[in-house]
């Protein structure tokens, strides 16, 4: 019977290198069989032995971290080569000043809208009178609908403030 050893694929390096997947191989972790592209752009944008260099000389709980970097900035070179992630960056940098800016304009209309409501509703209530003579009714009274629970003496003046023949008050006319 022939003997069969089994071995684990090559990570996308390996394969794409062309070479033995050794079980201490610095790729393997970070660059799993199932994303080649992964590693084709970084091997493009960086080469395989500076990667490898810098993956040796990286602290080992760094080591993902500095692969996912490195595989970022080799898409975005890929995409922008001049530029690369420092031209998106500044692609969001200036979608981020023009929505603040957006905000600010929309935040201003708001508070343009609700002063102008303020106005109006103050505007309105300066037709109508602002407080309810509350006092115990002398002589007839008249029933006020704006507010059922008050009564008004029948020579309240609503537009002055208090009852129409009273000067001392400010009710009605100095002529």
């Amino acid at each position: 019977m022939a003997s069969s050893s089994y071995s684990n694929p090559p990570c996308a390096a390996c394969k794409f290198l062309r070479r033995k997947c050794l079980p201490d191989c610095v790729f393997a972790p970070y660059f799993p069989p199932e994303e080649p592209q992964k590693f084709a752009n970084v091997h493009k944008i960086f080469g395989a032995s500076n990667v490898s260099k810098l993956l040796n000389e990286v602290s080992p709980h760094q080591r993902e971290d500095a692969v996912n970097s490195l595989a970022y900035e080799a898409e975005a070179r890929m995409k922008d080569p001049v530029y690369g992630c420092v031209g998106a960056i500044s692609v969001l940098q200036r979608q981020v000043i023009r929505l603040q800016k957006e905000l600010d304009a929309t935040n201003a209309d708001l508070m343009r809208h609700a002063c102008n409501e303020m106005a109006n509703n103050s505007a309105f209530q300066g037709t109508n009178p602002g407080h309810n003579y509350s006092g115990s009714p002398r002589g007839s009274s008249k029933f006020n609908e704006n507010n059922p629970g008050y009564y008004y003496p029948s020579n309240y003046n609503p537009w002055s403030g208090g009852p129409s023949g009273d000067h001392d008050q400010g009710g009605g006319s100095a002529v």
